[in-house]
């Protein structure tokens, strides 16, 4: 074992008592299954990076993935206090969410398996975003008017600077390109890029096609 990897595993040992309470809150919280279900995707992508524990399966493997994940990743901070809803108020002074990224106002909730890479700068407020969703840094989705905001289906990354505004839905399975500007609906398994989007990839065969 590397001297890194002792110091590493120390922290989080240390950390694990200042996040008691929030480790209270997941056993009881009306949302957990949910909340497990998104410690289990972000586990998976960064599993080499964890040090104590495994994929969250039995109870101690979840309570170290859930110490290691709330004090390495302030992304996650930020989902999890989300999901815990007003109740986090009271238990974010102990570890703080990540500056700058805002999940607020998503209407019909957001499934489980959410993942975001990154996140500064990001913002998310839309009518519904389906299960196993990404989003990259410097994202926005949101509205233009008063409760016209987007809708994200399953399985969508939203890459790092795009842009999805307004009363628009995103099918399953779709790619919105880096510094996309989406005004539009798009289809299911599609790839969108551009200012404004258009459509590049559709169901794995390249296109060239304007968003309706």
């Amino acid at each position: 074992m590397t001297a890194k990897v002792l110091a590493k595993i120390i922290w989080l040992s240390i950390s694990a008592i200042r996040l008691v309470p929030h480790s209270i809150l997941l056993k009881a919280h009306p949302e957990r299954e949910i909340m497990l279900l998104d410690m289990e995707r972000w586990v998976s992508q960064y599993q080499k990076c964890f040090y104590m524990c495994g994929t969250p399966g039995g109870s101690f493997n979840r309570i170290c993935s859930f110490v290691q994940l709330m004090t390495s990743y302030p992304e996650f901070r930020t989902l999890f206090y989300y999901r815990a809803g007003w109740t986090s108020k009271l238990l974010q002074p102990l570890c703080q969410p990540m500056p700058l990224l805002s999940i607020s106002n998503v209407d019909e909730g957001i499934g489980p398996g959410f993942m975001i890479m990154h996140g500064r700068a990001s913002g998310v407020a839309a009518r519904r975003i389906g299960k196993n969703c990404c989003i990259f840094q410097h994202v926005s989705i949101g509205y233009i008017s008063e409760g016209a905001k987007p809708v994200l289906g399953d399985n969508v990354t939203v890459f790092a600077g795009a842009k999805i505004l307004g009363n628009v839905t995103i099918g399953n399975n779709c790619l919105v390109g880096a510094n996309a500007v989406v005004l539009k609906n798009v289809p299911d398994n599609c790839t969108v890029v551009g200012v404004p989007a258009s459509i590049v990839r559709r169901n794995g065969v390249k296109v060239r096609e304007a968003l309706q």
